[in-house]
């Protein structure tokens, strides 16, 4: 791999047909064993968008190697999810990434028949075989996890399709628009406003549009445990309620206070740093001579990327016909997950994680538990019981563990801490992450790796 100078290990990367008969529709992948013992077990790994590319996560989050933002090149990643676990990240659906043919789903059920099918052909290729398969992924990909975990669960196949597990972050999981942002929105700036600096006439003014819309009432009575009763259907309309916008208006401020804000991570500050990924492309620097790592001719030809495609981190199309290109939902027709599909998942598992970062403000960490007590998995509607068993991480810092001992700070590659709060119940482990963004493996790579050893069951708890 350009730029990568060390061993990466066993890797694996192409395009594979979703229908062995047409090769002009294929999922671009890279596949990697695992570097620790030798598993049976595979897992997945979605980024979002609709349309955002896998191989951020690769690089950025969770892979063998990571390029962060702002740093002069590749490094290895102590907390790389192939210690533990045979790895495949995907590009899709079709649109995304190096993804290959043109868009033509409306649905969610469209894109996981899709994923299924060249599921199956990966694994023949590589002759994978009664392996455990564990899905798993962030943002939008709180729509595709579900799907497509459904959908093995469907194919009552445990040669190919033995699904055990399902894990997302800060997901798209309920009403989007109206669940995860509107109604969390001004709690979220009231718990943050050291970061926003809003003054008391502006904050003043949005509290009483908190009030006057209702979200105050809703959040007092549904956020509860156990929940009062199945939340009323929401959606909000940008036209007829645009004087209720209060997340809009919440970020379009923000900006004015720090033009660097960025609504995946709050705590982020001036000045921007080049990510040789382009991401996010409302903020993109990208100083003289840079360029996207991706998009390189000599890195397409180590992946066996196709050349004739121009990568981005997040595709300039839609991915679903008649939709946009971005979070939103037009164009995927389907049902919300917390309606049928991931109680489905639950129930077919026992072992399904969610998990939301503190520092999120696209899915905030109320809209997520608002989203959770909607939901009926096992018998009963949401959490009975309010979350609130610590999570301890007791590893050490293995990433600057070298740049501790060189400045002489003894001690500072310790223990983490309190890193959040977890809860299980009927199948279904929450687990809020603190002082993390949107991006968890890339934010807190120690509590994420805690977070998979529970997914693929070497850990009982948090």
């Amino acid at each position: 791999m350009p730029e990568v100078h060390f061993d990466v290990g066993e890797l694996y990367s192409g395009l594979v047909p979703i229908d062995k008969d047409n090769q002009s529709r294929a999922l671009f992948f890279i596949f990697q064993p695992t570097t620790g013992e030798p598993v049976d077990e595979i897992t997945i790994w979605l980024n979002g968008g609709p349309g955002c590319s896998s191989l951020e996560g690769f690089i950025q989050e969770n892979g063998r190697f990571i390029w962060q933002p702002g740093t002069f090149a590749p490094v290895e990643n102590p907390y790389a999810w192939t210690n533990l676990t045979n790895m495949l990240w995907v590009d899709q659906p079709v649109g995304t990434g190096f993804s290959i043919g043109t868009p033509t789903a409306v649905s969610q059920e469209e894109t996981a028949a899709e994923f299924v099918k060249f599921f199956k052909n990966f694994q023949e290729i590589f002759g994978i075989k009664n392996f455990k398969i564990y899905v798993t992924g962030e943002s939008y990909a709180g729509r595709y996890v579900p799907y497509i975990s459904a959908a093995m669960l469907d194919q009552q196949d445990k040669e190919y399709y033995d699904l055990n597990g399902a894990l997302v972050y800060d997901p798209c999981i309920a009403q989007y628009d109206f669940t995860q942002q509107q109604v969390p929105v001004f709690p979220f700036l009231q718990e943050n406003a050291n970061m926003f600096n809003f003054n008391k006439s502006y904050m003043a003014e949005l509290e009483e549009l908190h009030k006057a819309c209702g979200y105050e009432d809703y959040i007092d009575k549904y956020l509860n445990f156990p929940p009062p009763g199945i939340q009323p259907p929401k959606m909000f309309n940008y036209t007829t309620d645009a004087k209720c916008d209060l997340f809009s208006m919440i970020s379009n401020e923000a900006f004015n206070v720090n033009p660097c804000f960025d609504v995946y991570e709050v705590n982020l500050m001036c000045p921007l740093l080049w990510d040789i990924t382009a991401f996010p492309t409302a903020l993109v620097y990208q100083p003289e001579g840079a360029t996207v790592y991706f998009d390189r001719k000599d890195v397409k030809r180590a992946l066996h990327a196709p050349e004739h495609v121009t990568w981005s981190e997040c595709s300039n199309e839609p991915v679903f016909v008649g939709g946009k290109a971005g979070p939103e939902q037009e164009g995927d027709i389907s049902a919300n997950p917390i309606e049928h599909v991931l109680p489905q998942v639950i129930e077919g598992t026992n072992r399904v994680l969610v998990s939301n970062g503190d520092y999120d403000m696209i899915i905030m960490t109320n809209g997520t538990l608002l989203a959770i007590q909607n939901m009926t998995w096992n018998g009963e509607l949401g959490f009975q019981s309010q979350p609130q068993t610590p999570i301890n991480i007791e590893m050490p810092d293995l990433m600057y563990k070298d740049v501790f001992k060189q400045n002489g700070e003894a001690g500072a590659d310790g223990p983490q801490g309190i890193m959040g709060i977890q809860h299980y119940e009927r199948g279904l482990m929450w687990a809020q992450t603190y002082q993390s963004g949107h991006m968890q493996p890339q934010y807190q790579p120690r509590v994420t790796y805690r977070h998979l050893e529970w997914l693929l069951r070497r850990v009982d708890s948090l």
